[in-house]
């Protein structure tokens, strides 16, 4: 049985940002390529949820790198899948904040 996607409203906001600036900065094509990698992603994982590495066990946030540029963070409930954030893996690491 698939699982819900619900998004974070942190997770929208940086999704948003993400695909304002490579709109403005790649193009229409570029943009529309990142966008359907992220949802074809959320399809399979809605179906299989633990796809993604541990990130941070006490918390139980999953990440998984769509491109080598942007990783997404997603927590499992019991009937739902969490989308905490999208990361542009070029920032600091301590922005990473769950």
């Amino acid at each position: 049985m698939a699982l819900k996607i619900v998004w974070s409203k942190r997770a929208y906001l940086k999704f948003d940002q993400i695909t304002s600036r490579l709109l403005a900065e790649w193009g229409e094509k570029s943009t529309r390529e990142f966008i359907h990698k992220v949802f074809d992603f959320l399809e399979i994982l809605s179906e299989y949820p633990e796809i993604g590495s541990l990130e941070n066990k006490e918390k139980n946030i999953r990440g998984f790198t769509i491109v080598k540029q942007v990783t997404m963070f997603y927590r499992i409930t019991k009937d739902h899948i969490v989308i905490v954030l999208f990361f542009v893996n070029r920032q600091n690491p301590v922005k990473k904040r769950f």
